[in-house]
């Protein structure tokens, strides 16, 4: 019986300065690189990777994340199944649109180039921001401990983690505290306070940059990451999509969603393997790898081949 694929677009967090090079062995993809790196909008930002200052910032992530996630998906999609569902993990909800072939995908990138700078704005009004995981504590003390730092939950990842976003002078504060309850926190290299209502201000002007877009329809259902539901069509997409810059991200409900769909295969078009990893753990019935733990697009395809065959 054949298998049913899921892909896996990555969020922020694991850029690097390699991460187009895989997708440049192949000649489609190359050409699409060489094409956004020569936008005089785009080539600037994208050849920021290279720089370990400027690679975290959200004006060169986003745009950076959702390029080489679709210069990954022109590599590989000629000769690959059909998708049966693609998910996005924060601003990888984007990505998937320009998979699921509903956006074009220069104007995926550039979208992706004006919601940070909208995102960005939000700074100027409300002072610096960060982002923290948390681990180790139910779901009840953990939002406790956000409650007191004047943090929100932006992305909820499982049964007893989540990441959340808030004000950075707080930032050491809730550290400091959720380890003294014995909970696990990360900082994360994120200077905006993603999928919280810090973020309002951005909502309303990226919903008009995406009614002003062409859209099509879906080839195949993305997950809608605040409702964790597939979405066939651009009506739904245009609705949902700029609310999640303000709305929590239900990733543990999109990973059910995602094996309640029947899937056996999901691959991450990267970079990173944050997705896959948190996959694998939660249903482990499922095979889950990223494009980033193959040395070659061969490798990657031959994997497909044999687990959805």
């Amino acid at each position: 019986m054949a298998g049913r694929l899921a892909i896996l677009c990555p969020g922020q967090g694991a850029q690097h300065a390699a991460m187009f090079d895989m997708a440049r062995t192949d000649p489609t993809a190359c050409r699409v690189l060489e094409q956004w790196f020569e936008d005089p909008e785009l080539g600037e930002v994208l050849a920021a990777t290279r720089d370990d200052d400027a690679r975290f910032t959200n004006r060169v992530a986003q745009p950076s994340i959702v390029a080489a996630t679709l210069a990954m998906w022109a590599a590989l999609e000629p000769g690959m199944p059909a998708p049966a569902l693609v998910a996005g993990y924060s601003i990888g909800e984007l990505s998937a649109y320009g998979v699921a072939g509903a956006l074009d995908p220069l104007d995926t990138v550039k979208l992706a180039l004006e919601r940070a700078r909208l995102m960005d704005a939000c700074l100027d009004e409300g002072g610096p921001q960060a982002m923290v995981a948390l681990s180790g504590l139910p779901r009840a003390e953990l939002d406790a401990l956000l409650t007191r730092f004047s943090f929100h939950p932006a992305i909820v990842t499982g049964d007893d983690s989540l990441v959340a976003g808030g004000p950075a002078a707080q930032r050491e504060q809730l550290v400091q505290a959720a380890q003294a309850a014995g909970a696990k926190p990360t900082i994360l290299p994120v200077s905006v306070a993603s999928h919280t209502p810090l973020l309002q201000g951005a909502v309303e002007p990226f919903a008009a940059l995406l009614r002003a877009q062409r859209w099509n329809m879906p080839a195949f259902p993305v997950l809608s990451g605040i409702s964790a539901e597939p979405v066939h069509d651009a009506a739904k997409a245009i609705a949902e999509l700029p609310r999640q810059i303000a709305e929590p991200i239900l990733w543990r409900e999109c990973m059910d969603a995602l094996a309640e769909a029947g899937t056996t295969v999901a691959l991450e078009l990267g970079p990173g393997a944050a997705l896959s990893r948190m996959l694998q753990a939660r249903h482990p019935q499922i095979a889950c790898r990223s494009v980033s733990e193959f040395r070659s697009l061969d490798g990657v395809r031959s994997w497909l081949d044999r687990n959805l065959t």
